[in-house]
């Protein structure tokens, strides 16, 4: 399938693509076009608009907390991986505000910004980035299945 989404990715707009790839569509197209043009490049190609105004796929308010587009791909295809709303949590902290943001939200959003900073371009910035949200999700996993840090000394 294709998909399409504004340019100049940073948090949500790679988290998705990742998700999508690793968990909806296994052989996803990526589109990245100007936000006032994203509408049209969905309907001209038939493809999936995300993180866009007028989207199914973005950020939505329900009972006052906002949420992301990762969020909505989840609800959207049904996803219960506890790993993976584990890591909404880390994405929603990153690219909003919510009032129980987690303090891995901040590294996730400074990552993404020296990533983006670096990349050529988008296609470029997915694939530096997606190890990075391979590694994340492999935490989360870690994480709900109760995991503990060994600390050492010597660091």
């Amino acid at each position: 399938m294709k998909w399409v989404t504004r340019e100049k990715a940073k948090v949500d707009r790679i988290a998705c693509p990742w998700l999508i790839s690793r968990f909806v569509d296994k052989e996803p197209e990526f589109i990245f076009v100007p936000k006032e043009e994203v509408m049209d490049v969905a309907k001209k190609e038939d493809a999936i608009p995300f993180d866009t105004p007028g989207a199914e796929l973005h950020h939505f308010i329900e009972n006052g907390y906002e949420y992301v587009s990762f969020d909505a791909i989840i609800r959207k295809f049904g996803l219960k991986d506890p790993a993976l709303l584990e890591m909404a949590k880390i994405v929603r902290s990153a690219d909003a505000s919510p009032p129980d943001a987690v303090p891995e939200g901040a590294g996730l959003e400074a990552a993404a910004l020296g990533f983006r900073l670096i990349a050529k371009n988008d296609h470029e910035n997915m694939k530096l980035q997606f190890p990075l949200y391979d590694a994340l999700y492999a935490y989360c996993k870690w994480k709900v299945e109760g995991g503990k840090l060994e600390h050492s000394k010597t660091g």
